[in-house]
C-alpha cells in the first residue's frame, strides 16, 4: 500500500516513517511533484488536517494523509494551538515560537499542557480521524537537541526529560504523533485484511 503524507515537513516524514517502518510506502509531496504551499486555513487541527489532505486528494489524486498538531498550555487559554506552527508570526523558526512561549510563561507557575496531533485520512474516496494527546509541563528553559519544534520546552508526564532529550525512539513511542499514527497504521491493517 502507498499512502501520500500530505506535508513540507521533512521532521514529521521522517518520524511518521520511523513509526510505521516498511508497513506501508509514503509518499512526500515531493514524490508526486506538489510544490505549491498547501492552505490551512481552519480553527481545528482536525479541520486543517482535513483541508490538507482533500486538497491533495482532489487535485493529485493520490490516497493520502495530513496531520496537524497544536501546543495547548492551559494558563494560555489553550495557546499557541491552531497557531502552534506559526505563533511568533508568519516568517517564525521554531526558535521564535518557544521564545514567544517562554516570554509568555516566564511569570506562570502553572505549566500544564498538552500536545495533540491530528490525522485525516482519506482512502478510496472515504474521510477517516485519528487522534493523539499526551500531557505534560512547560519547562522553564530549553532542554534537548533532538526532535523539533516545542520539543525542547516540554516534558511529557511521566518523565524527568523533555521531548528534546529523550531518545527518537522513546519519542516515537509516547508522543501525541505516535499515538494517532499507530491508530491509522492499526485501521490500515484492517483494511488489507
Amino acid at each position: 500500500m502507498q499512502l501520500v503524507f500530505a506535508t513540507n515537513n521533512l521532521h514529521k516524514i521522517e518520524e511518521i516513517t520511523a513509526i510505521i517502518g516498511k508497513q506501508i510506502n509514503i509518499l512526500s509531496l515531493k514524490d508526486i511533484h506538489c510544490f505549491e504551499e498547501i492552505p490551512e486555513t481552519k480553527e481545528t487541527i482536525i479541520e486543517n488536517a482535513l483541508e490538507k489532505a482533500e486538497y491533495v486528494n482532489s487535485k493529485y489524486g493520490f490516497n493520502c494523509f495530513a496531520d496537524d498538531t497544536g501546543l495547548e498550555i492551559e494558563a494560555l487559554n489553550n495557546r499557541p494551538g491552531v497557531y502552534s506552527a506559526r505563533y511568533a508570526g508568519e516568517n517564525r523558526s521554531f526558535e521564535d515560537n518557544m521564545n514567544k512561549v517562554l516570554i509568555e510563561m516566564k511569570a506562570i507557575e502553572k505549566r500544564e499542557a498538552c500536545f495533540k496531533t491530528a490525522i485525516a485520512l482519506i482512502i478510496n474516496g472515504e474521510k477517516h480521524f485519528f487522534e493523539g494527546i499526551i500531557n505534560g509541563t512547560i519547562l522553564k528553559e530549553k532542554r534537548g537537541t533532538n526532535g523539533f519544534g516545542y520539543d525542547p520546552i516540554f516534558m511529557p508526564n511521566g518523565y524527568n526529560k523533555s521531548f528534546a532529550e529523550l531518545s527518537a525512539k522513546v519519542k516515537n513511542e509516547i508522543s501525541h504523533r505516535a499515538l494517532a499514527t499507530n491508530q491509522l497504521i492499526d485501521f490500515l491493517k484492517k483494511l488489507e485484511k
